[in-house]
């Protein structure tokens, strides 16, 4: 499947290319996502990139409302898949209550946070 293509990973997750960068696009049904189930679906979901990394990685929250501890840890996995490739990883579709989580847990430190997915894609591509 080529990167211009849409992937639907799971239930939970999408990723869709825009030229070489990947957004994923978690589904507002991540917010009940058990624990349990976060790490395989993001096994799943991140092991093709390992193989083709994008340039940059976005991650749209736009239809999220809130998450927990598992959803944060797989933000670190894919910051840190990102690394590893010479990537960065920026937020977007940010909404208050996710923005308060990331600033209480100092994640705003290490991640670009946007308001919309063309605002991150505009921000990443000057930061080649």
């Amino acid at each position: 499947m080529s990167r211009t293509e849409s992937i639907l990973a799971n239930e939970y997750f999408q990723v869709k290319w825009h030229s070489d960068v990947a957004i994923i696009i978690p589904s507002p049904e991540v917010e009940q996502l058990p624990e349990s189930l976060m790490q395989p679906a993001a096994q799943m979901l991140l092991a093709p990139m390992k193989d083709d990394p994008p340039m940059h990685l976005i991650v749209d929250l736009t239809g999220v409302r809130y998450f927990g501890s598992a959803f944060i840890t797989f933000l670190l996995r894919c910051h840190l898949l990102a690394k590893k490739q010479g990537s960065e990883l920026a937020i977007a579709g940010v909404n208050s209550r996710i923005r308060e989580l990331l600033r209480t847990t100092a994640l705003d430190t290490i991640w670009a946070l946007y308001e919309t997915r063309q605002e991150a894609l505009i921000g990443l591509s000057g930061s080649d």
